[in-house]
Order: structure tokens, then sequence, then C-alpha cells
């Protein structure tokens, strides 16, 4: 756990400027795997090559839609090998378990078109924090 907060903070600690590691590492340890929110790694027999998370809120200037998909993040050596899409896949699909019938991420301009591969659409465009950003979202298929 604390590899993976610490890596979430470095990676997305910009846009929450005062979140520290034992903050992501106590959120962390709370979560459960059938409830939002939750996170999953995806890891190897070398360690743990990436996460994402299913939260009801990623940020506080845009609580107007939720779920989001959050915190998607794949160590440098994990890159390149569809680890990401696998686990962005993984969370969508345990929204669709738990009866999400949209589900949200937001992103910078240039990953846009990797999760518009998944499956995802543009939903709007603003401005976060020090951050330009696309709101994308889709539709999980309920089972």
């Amino acid at each position: 756990m604390p590899a993976v907060a610490r890596a979430h903070v470095q990676a997305f600690g910009a846009l929450l400027p005062e979140w520290t590691v034992d903050q992501a590492e106590t959120e962390l340890r709370v979560q459960r795997d059938d409830a939002i929110p939750c996170t999953w790694l995806a890891e190897d027999d070398a360690g743990w090559l990436g996460s994402v998370s299913l939260l009801h809120d990623d940020h506080e200037q845009i609580r107007g839609w939720s779920p989001w998909l959050a915190s998607l993040y794949v160590c440098p050596e994990g890159r390149g090998h569809g680890v990401g899409a696998r686990l962005a896949g993984h969370c969508v699909a345990h929204a669709a378990r738990l009866g999400v019938r949209r589900l949200y991420l937001y992103c910078e301009a240039a990953m846009v078109p990797w999760y518009r591969a998944l499956g995802w659409e543009e939903h709007v465009r603003l401005q976060l924090g020090p951050l330009a950003v696309t709101v994308m979202r889709i539709d999980p298929p309920l089972s």
C-alpha cells in the first residue's frame, strides 16, 4: 500500500496539493471490493504494475457527475503492455456488476484518443485547478 499511495500522490497530487501519502494510504486501506469506493491493482511476480479506482467523487470542482473511474496509474515498467486498458476494463466491468449506468473519468487532451479507443465518449471540457481536462463517459453494459 505505501508504494501505491506514494505513486498516486506523485501522479495526481498537483490537483490536490494538500493530499498526503498518509491520507492516500488510509483511503486505500478502508476500501472493499464489493462497494464504491474500491481500488484494484495489477501485479506480476515482480510486484505491482498499476492501479485503478472506482470512486463516488473524484474532485470537489466536479461533483455533478458520479461515479468515477479514477487514479488509473501504470508504473513505468508496466507501460506499453496493455496493463492500463485491462485495469480500465476491469473497473468498467465491476461498475456494471454494481449497477452503475454511467461512469465518468477526466483526463488531459493527450489521453482522449486512448480512452476513446476503449469505448469512452467525450462529455465536456473544463478547467480543473491548473489543468484543462476532458470529462469522458461510458455506459457499462448491464448484465
